[in-house]
């Protein structure tokens, strides 16, 4: 039986505009990093370490993969980038806050599971650090401490759609794949969860399929589907 429910963030808790939350994202670290780099090298050496860390299949968190992907393209002191990084989740981030939506249909569908007893983990993509992670969890309308386990970039060692990073979730909570759900809109990064026996249910509402192929999940349906999928659940046992 399922006792606990996995969470997508953005494009499922967290309603966003993808191409509005990137350009207030880089314009702001442009900013942040404006005196010791050019923006146009910075975004290009950004994306390479991120690249670097979706396709890392070692057992290193995702930070320490991004820093060494980094600190090898910059031409600098790698600590003042990691302090300048620090700064920048507690200033120029903030901005991008106008990028994104709250939906009280999940906000009322996670208290429903709450009160039912199940377990819920944020099953976010691990590209940002924690305190960026928080701050978008707290726009949603939701509290990081409603959740039993957050992936963050700091503690993370795969991102999706690594299946490892399905496998450190399930260890790290100690559950089999059977008693859990993972909820999301990415069909490539979210339902790949499913290799594993994880059910799954795709949100359709801000869904993203780059190849547009066959969809395959356990349960598909809007926000208010989901709310309605939750209000039948049995209690957790």
């Amino acid at each position: 039986m399922i006792d606990t429910f996995l969470f997508d963030l953005d494009g499922t808790l967290l309603p966003l505009d993808i191409d509005h939350f990137m350009k207030i994202y880089f314009h702001e670290m442009g900013i942040a990093f404006s005196d010791i780099i050019a923006p146009e090298k910075l975004f290009k050496y950004i994306w390479t370490a991120t690249e670097a860390m979706v396709q890392n299949v070692e057992h290193k968190t995702n930070e320490e993969v991004f820093m060494d992907k980094f600190s090898k393209l910059i031409d600098g002191d790698i600590d003042v980038y990691k302090k300048r990084f620090d700064a920048f989740y507690d200033s120029g981030f903030l901005k991008t806050r106008k990028s994104v939506n709250s939906v009280p249909i999940m906000k009322e569908s996670i208290d429903i599971l709450i009160d039912k007893g199940y377990q819920l983990v944020l099953a976010t993509n691990p590209l940002f650090p924690r305190k960026a992670i928080e701050h978008r969890i707290k726009w949603a309308g939701f509290k990081p401490e409603q959740f039993s386990f957050i992936t963050s970039y700091e503690d993370s060692h795969y991102c999706k759609p690594q299946i490892k990073y399905y496998e450190e979730i399930l260890k790290e909570i100690n559950k089999l794949p059977h008693q859990c759900m993972m909820v999301g809109n990415d069909v490539q990064e979210d339902l790949i969860a499913s290799s594993l026996g994880i059910q799954t249910f795709l949100i359709t509402d801000y869904m993203i399929n780059r190849d547009e192929g066959t969809i395959e999940c356990t349960y598909k349906g809007t926000y208010e589907d989901f709310y309605k999928f939750v209000q039948n659940l049995e209690p957790a046992a």
